[in-house]
């Protein structure tokens, strides 16, 4: 298990990984960033039974630090015990048309991540799903149904955060139109009709 004296690295390594991913996926302001993370996981337990508040802390530190930098905004999956349901702030909530749905993450239900980021927030709110431009899955805890599509996956140089396996992805828009579909306007526009 994690020693407090590694609980430094964890926020640096968090940091390190989600400054990656903002920056191969060009994020912004106007983007969302899911984490989803099992802090027993970090600490080398089995997840949900080893959690701890004060990895949530330092991830959380980590995470803000990254997210100050670049703008983008950030949503906290919680556990399954509050059906995945996402810790954001009450402003993004109403200005995405997000679903809200009551309840107060703590660590038993919900998770330590959502439990720390609930009493962090401005005015935190559940948002019961959303669609996130980008995410990170600290310990394997499936963020992927809160990712629009379509998926890129994206292999950070850091592999682990503490002791958690780490994976990420950014989403791209869906390409359309087959064969003759173009994505990128040309410099010189053909002026073949479309028959």
């Amino acid at each position: 298990m994690e020693t407090d004296q590694d609980l430094g690295n964890v926020r640096e390594q968090v940091a390190e990984v989600l400054e990656e991913l903002v920056v191969a996926a060009k994020l912004g302001t106007r983007h969302l960033v899911v984490i989803g993370t099992s802090t027993s996981e970090v600490a080398g337990a089995t997840i949900g039974k080893g959690g701890a508040e004060s990895i949530a802390e330092e991830l959380y530190l980590g995470i803000e630090s990254v997210r100050t930098k670049y703008g983008f905004n950030v949503a906290f999956q919680c556990c399954e015990h509050l059906n995945r349901a996402l810790v954001v702030e009450r402003s993004l909530l109403e200005e995405l048309r997000l679903c809200e749905v009551n309840a107060v993450p703590v660590p038993k239900a919900g998770g330590s991540m959502a439990a720390v980021a609930y009493r962090n927030l401005k005015d935190p709110c559940l948002a019961e799903s959303l669609e996130a431009h980008a995410g990170i899955d600290i310990g394997e805890t499936l963020i992927g149904m809160h990712l629009r599509r379509v998926a890129v996956p994206f292999r950070p140089s850091r592999r682990t955060i503490g002791k958690a396996r780490v994976t990420a992805a950014w989403t791209r828009p869906k390409l359309i139109g087959g064969e003759r579909a173009v994505y990128i306007l040309p410099e010189v526009q053909d002026s073949q009709e479309c028959q």
